[in-house]
């Protein structure tokens, strides 16, 4: 059982989860009869959890009285720190994803069915309804692969949190504190669902996507908490939240990245935002999702223990264990790209001394990167785009022209990928061996075990900015970046999070 786990948690969660269920296995499937994969023991799912006097679970009276609390919370100054630093992160991969198709098919949409003015859709002079600008900006976030990811929990918290917050934050007229507060509580109870089903294995097993309901539940908590939900309207959020998730493996076959960018980000902040939205009006409903006939865990994994949810809760930060990306790329080339750099430094060369590259990712991630037809996702193009400009910019990373280039054809044809069943036994570690051949007979080799921007070899405040910078000039102009920036770094002086809108949007409409 430990070793099904270490496959796909880190270290510090197998006791989170073993401790609670003395035989996790994880079935994990709507139909839980049918959907056992094979040689996967059947195993007595968890009994109901015990029932408070209040008629409700005891892991739901907790989860929502926490979350109608955050609010006024103090969070320790780490934490501040780094929800400021994944907002900036999040809001740059906004304003960058503008200029990419399924940045501009988003705008498109919200130009064409607004609403009535209410939030800011980024890099526009938009000002539409609260569910149409989350949905809106949850696509720019995830337009491409510069937003932020959580290993454990198998997501991208960050794209559907971050515009949820913004979108119910403007709507109830927030303070920058408390938007803080918000994001944090989502980056709080998103991931630990999808933990909860079992991350990696569950998505990969049962075809659920991780991807889009550790989201939707972090997005959720981020507007409740933004539309100041009490306790009992956070149970009846958690349901209509519970009832609105969904999404499939599926949009791994996305090639236009339309798909993906709604499946991350748009769908997710959207139906979190509506959840808050028509419990905040006075809508009511199940009282507890989490257990009791037809319940959240009997759907999606009957054999998960819901007692996870709460599991650290108020004491982890979800946040601080939550990447930030230092390379515009898909999650699986980071690694590689630090392996290629540290390489350079090491022994400074030409691509035309390169004879030959390999780079060595778990199986799983090989197979996402493996000569895509979207560049900055293609592990074979963007290790030649390394070779030859001996950095990666969110420009390069985006040049779809360059994927024809004779130049850059004839270093992609230097690299190869292979997949490793050893690394995948130590994921969501995302870990790559790189090799370099030279013609002169040099052999390189660099293995990467902490991408940077992961916890455990994370970015400055000053890299941050910087990644930033790259992303937010280009569209909004160096002068309006650097007071957003500002802005962003002293958000506890904001009085109302809608003072942001002038510093988010575009000075001219497109």
């Amino acid at each position: 059982m430990r070793d099904q786990l270490s496959k796909y948690l880190p270290a510090e969660d197998h006791r989170a989860i073993l401790s609670r269920r003395k035989l996790f296995e994880l079935a994990g499937l709507a139909v839980a009869s049918a959907a056992i994969p094979p040689g996967m023991a059947l195993v007595e799912p968890f009994p109901s959890p015990d029932l408070t006097g209040q008629g409700m679970s005891a892991v739901m009276d907790k989860l929502s009285l926490y979350m109608s609390e955050a609010s006024g919370r103090e969070l320790p100054d780490e934490v501040i720190e780094k929800t400021k630093q994944h907002i900036l992160d999040t809001v740059a991969a906004m304003i960058s994803g503008s200029e990419l198709t399924p940045g501009r098919a988003a705008l498109q949409f919200a130009g064409a069915y607004g609403g009535k003015e209410v939030a800011t859709v980024v890099a526009s002079k938009i000002v539409c309804g609260p569910i149409e600008a989350a949905l809106t900006n949850g696509m720019l976030a995830h337009a491409d692969e510069t937003d932020d990811s959580h290993a454990p929990s198998q997501s991208h918290p960050g794209c559907a949190v971050v515009p949820a917050a913004l979108a119910a934050g403007e709507r109830f007229g927030i303070s920058g504190a408390h938007f803080l507060r918000a994001v944090t509580l989502g980056y709080d109870v998103g991931p630990r669902f999808t933990m909860t089903l079992g991350g990696q294995q569950f998505e990969a097993e049962s075809h659920w996507s991780t991807h889009s309901i550790s989201p939707l539940f972090g997005a959720a908590a981020a507007a409740g908490s933004a539309a100041r939900l009490n306790a009992e309207q956070m149970r009846f959020l958690l349901g209509y939240t519970a009832h609105q998730s969904s999404g499939l493996g599926a949009w791994n076959r996305d090639t236009d990245h339309i798909q993906k960018a709604f499946h991350f980000g748009g769908m997710t902040a959207r139906s979190g935002v509506t959840s808050a939205l028509v419990v905040q009006a006075g809508w009511t409903g199940v009282e507890d999702i989490l257990s009791g006939k037809d319940n959240f865990f009997q759907a999606y994994n009957p054999h998960a223990d819901p007692a996870a949810l709460i599991e650290q809760l108020g004491e982890r930060y979800e946040i601080l264990r939550t990447n930030i990306k230092k390379w515009p790329v898909g999650s699986p080339i980071q690694a590689a790209l630090d392996a290629l750099e540290i390489l350079r430094e090491q022994r400074d060369f030409h691509s035309n001394e390169v004879q030959q590259v390999s780079v060595q990712l778990a199986t799983d991630e090989a197979a996402i990167v493996n000569n895509r037809e979207i560049p900055d996702i293609c592990l074979q193009h963007m290790a030649a785009v390394m070779l030859m400009d001996k950095t990666v910019t969110f420009h390069s990373a985006h040049d779809k022209g360059r994927m024809k280039d004779v130049a850059t054809l004839r270093e992609r044809e230097k690299v190869k990928l292979i997949p490793d069943e050893q690394l995948e036994r130590v994921m969501p570690l995302r870990v790559a061996i790189a090799e370099i051949q030279l013609t002169d007979g040099t052999h390189l080799t660099q293995r990467v075990d902490s991408v940077r921007g992961t916890p455990k070899n994370p970015m400055t405040r000053e890299e941050i900015v910087a990644k930033a910078r790259d992303l937010i000039t280009p569209v909004l102009g160096a002068t309006q970046c650097a007071k957003l920036v500002e802005s962003v770094f002293d958000l506890e002086r904001v009085k109302d999070i809608r003072g942001l809108r002038p510093l988010l949007q575009r000075a001219r409409a497109r």
